[in-house]
């Protein structure tokens, strides 16, 4: 199965308050690579790793050679990152967001609402939240009914309290 997932937000987080993975980029590269890993990602990627195709898919214009040596440093093997060039070459400007499925993405992890909207037909969207200490498990639930052909569970309750469901 082929997972993505986002950055801003998602992996990487920089809200007060945030806790972080301790840094493990090599000291030579951390003049490039300097992003702080959301805590608990790096354990889980490198589980996900074990038996599904791990992708990033971001809209900024990161180069995906850093983004990849990023994670590698944390000891995630990635094997494709969709940015927003890549993403605009498939659907030009005018297009989604983003857009799992037309990748060959089975679940994508993010934290915005508006993914999870344009792609609620597919149904292959898992929404977390910046703040849930227990976002990794809710990847996991994600996983797992994605693994059983059934839709990821519905996004946080946070949402829904604020009326957008």
């Amino acid at each position: 199965m082929r997972i993505s997932s986002d950055l801003d937000d998602t992996l990487i987080c920089y809200h007060d308050g945030a806790r972080h993975d301790p840094n493990r980029v090599w000291r030579l590269l951390r003049g490039w690579l300097h992003e702080p890993l959301r805590s608990g990602a790096g354990a889980l990627l490198r589980e996900l790793g074990r038996d599904h195709e791990l992708w990033v898919y971001t809209t900024p214009y990161r180069n995906p050679r850093t983004v990849w040596w990023w994670l590698r440093c944390y000891g995630v093997r990635l094997g494709y990152v969709v940015n927003q060039y890549r993403h605009e070459r498939t659907f030009g400007r005018r297009g989604p967001s983003k857009c799992p499925a037309q990748f060959g993405i089975h679940l994508h992890i993010d934290d915005s609402w508006g993914v999870w909207e344009e792609n609620r037909w597919d149904r292959n969207v898992c929404v977390v939240s910046p703040h849930d200490p227990g976002w990794a498990d809710r990847v996991r639930a994600a996983v797992a009914c994605v693994a059983r052909k059934e839709p990821p569970p519905d996004v946080p309750e946070e949402y829904r309290a604020r009326g957008w469901v």
